[in-house]
């Protein structure tokens, strides 16, 4: 004959069922409080929107040149390196392609830089991000920290580069 034995070590209790069966004025726990931005990261965030919005106001105020370079020279700025040189800076073009993508001129923005180009969506969306945490308190700027390091250096420096080399090739003079 098959006997069945009874283990109590192998039985686990179901608590499950009792939930919501306290003693009557027992206070329920509440659940923990999710962590927000300190006013700090909070004031921080809105200085950042705020210069992200300051250059993105200036490029939609700046009228693109139509050589692809020397936008900024509006502002009374000129181009030393150019004139110097006779050859294209390593931002070259970027206030051009800022000045473009900001008017939702993409392939202009792309033409004229397109490094400036990725910049100017970058800043675009850093603005959001930043207002976002400044209004809400969110930690998402906290995780996009994450992402700043020794990779993302390296690859800000070679599409720096990368826009450098497409001006040198594409340059047709002041």
């Amino acid at each position: 004959m098959i006997g069945i034995t009874y283990d109590e070590a192998n039985v686990k209790q179901d608590d499950s069922s009792l939930q919501g069966l306290e003693a009557p004025g027992t206070p329920t726990p509440s659940p923990p409080k999710p962590r927000r931005a300190a006013t700090g990261e909070r004031v921080a965030a809105a200085f950042l929107a705020a210069a992200t919005l300051g250059v993105l106001l200036l490029a939609a105020w700046l009228e693109p040149d139509r050589r692809g370079h020397g936008t900024f020279e509006a502002i009374g700025a000129p181009c030393v390196w150019a004139s110097v040189l006779g050859k294209p800076c390593p931002t070259c073009g970027m206030t051009t392609a800022f000045s473009h993508a900001v008017r939702a001129d993409l392939p202009a923005a792309a033409k004229a830089q397109p490094f400036g180009l990725v910049l100017a969506v970058g800043t675009a969306g850093l603005f959001w991000v930043c207002l976002y945490v400044a209004a809400t308190g969110s930690l998402v700027g906290v995780a996009l920290s994450g992402l700043l390091n020794r990779w993302s250096a390296a690859l800000l420096i070679a599409g720096l580069v990368a826009g450098w080399v497409y001006k040198t090739a594409t340059w047709t003079g002041l």
